[in-house]
């Protein structure tokens, strides 16, 4: 059984804890912290890493939307909030899923059954990308790559980008853009960063496609790709980004 790494962020002491008395239930839901703004739960998310977010919206200077932009990488979101009005917006950024309070507790269950599928469902889905086991995927290593009935076996020379799409990630190469089940972060870990960056939460660029670079706003930088794609590096990422490839 997975167990998810949880951090709870509400501006309320009496809903954090309520709903931590109400996952105490769970054996699979770790808490590993709780914080009461959004900076706060920024700094606890690079601290902690968690999994799984439990995230108010309505929060005073930082709502949870807000937040959500703010990380380069995004976990596992449930929404909790006293407002039903959000709801569509939560789905566009790919919450997993939205509990009005007071939350009830059948409600609450459906939620962690939702978890549990969600474990099985990736435990049991064919491996698309069979990541060596002992090294980083080089250059010249290829990748099988399977979307629906089409495969392709791939050099990763020549994948120029991934983009997050919801659970999966769109792998850019040639004409072709297929879809493979897999985070984003679990790609990150099994490439060269020699050869690829993450410009931001969405994006991987391949280096060797970069074709014009410009300041862009915030302090961020905009790269254009040989292929024509425009994609922004973000502003922390893009001081990272200017160490890499400064003389």
């Amino acid at each position: 059984m997975k167990h998810w790494r949880t951090l709870i962020v509400d501006d309320e002491r009496l809903a954090r804890e309520g709903l931590k008395i109400a996952l105490a239930k769970y054996s699979e839901i770790d808490i590993v912290g709780e914080a009461k703004n959004g900076e706060e739960a920024i700094e606890l998310i690079e601290k902690c890493a968690p999994d799984l977010l439990f995230l108010d919206i309505n929060m005073p200077e930082m709502d949870g939307f807000e937040l959500l932009n703010r990380l380069e990488v995004t976990p596992r979101v449930v929404f909790t909030t006293a407002y039903d009005t959000h709801a569509i917006q939560a789905f566009e950024v790919n919450a997993f899923d939205y509990l009005v309070k007071p939350i009830d507790a059948l409600r609450l269950e459906r939620t962690m059954e939702k978890l549990a599928q969600t474990e099985f469902e990736t435990s049991n889905q064919q491996v698309d990308v069979p990541f060596p086991k002992n090294k980083l995927l080089q250059e010249k290593d290829k990748v099988f790559i399977k979307d629906g009935e089409k495969c392709w076996f791939v050099e990763m020379g020549k994948i120029r980008l991934l983009e997050s799409d919801g659970n999966y990630v769109k792998v850019y190469f040639d004409t072709f853009r297929p879809l493979v089940l897999r985070s984003l972060n679990s790609f990150e870990e099994r490439l060269d960063p020699n050869l690829f960056f993450r410009a931001n939460r969405k994006f991987i660029i391949n280096l060797n496609y970069i074709d014009t670079i410009e300041n862009w706003f915030s302090g961020g930088l905009k790269v254009t790709l040989k292929s024509g794609e425009d994609i922004e590096i973000s502003r922390r990422q893009a001081i990272r980004f200017k160490e890499i490839m400064s003389l």
